[in-house]
């Protein structure tokens, strides 16, 4: 079972993931993905149970089937999610949103597929984080005029 820390559980959360991320799609699922703000548009630290887990969010909808069915690929969701959770990165949010596919599929398969939407994730994070870098490296470089010292 996800913990609450590992969980998205606040709709201004999931509208903050789709807001800043474009959708990405694997075979039987569609994701969002989001780096997690420390600090809040208030400049303010946010509220996180815990700021270094990644958090996970499903969405599944009425047009996925009946609630007996769309509880099954919510069970079966969140098992591959626990199990693969170690491969992202922390402070990122994700949410998967599975194709009706995704109830007869085999658990195998279901489990490669959210393992490796999640290395796509975690590779892309560190992509988005190297580029942020050099530019917060060039702020910080100051060129002395000729014959100045250095403090």
């Amino acid at each position: 079972m996800l913990t609450k820390a590992t969980r998205l559980r606040k709709h201004a959360d999931y509208q903050r993931v789709y807001g800043s991320a474009r959708k990405q799609f694997a075979k039987q699922m569609s994701y969002f993905f989001s780096l997690r703000a420390t600090t809040g548009a208030d400049g303010k630290p946010l509220r996180v149970a815990d700021p270094m887990s990644p958090r996970v969010g499903l969405t599944v909808g009425k047009v996925m089937g009946k609630a007996v069915d769309r509880n099954r690929i919510k069970r079966r969701m969140r098992e591959a999610v626990r199990r693969n959770l170690g491969l992202l990165p922390q402070s990122v949010d994700v949410v998967l949103h599975p194709r009706r596919s995704v109830m007869e599929l085999e658990f195998a398969a279901l489990d490669r597929e959210v393992a490796g939407v999640f290395r796509t994730v975690e590779r892309l994070v560190r992509r988005e984080q190297r580029q942020r870098e050099p530019a917060e490296v060039e702020s910080s470089i100051h060129i002395l005029p000729p014959g100045s010292k250095a403090l």
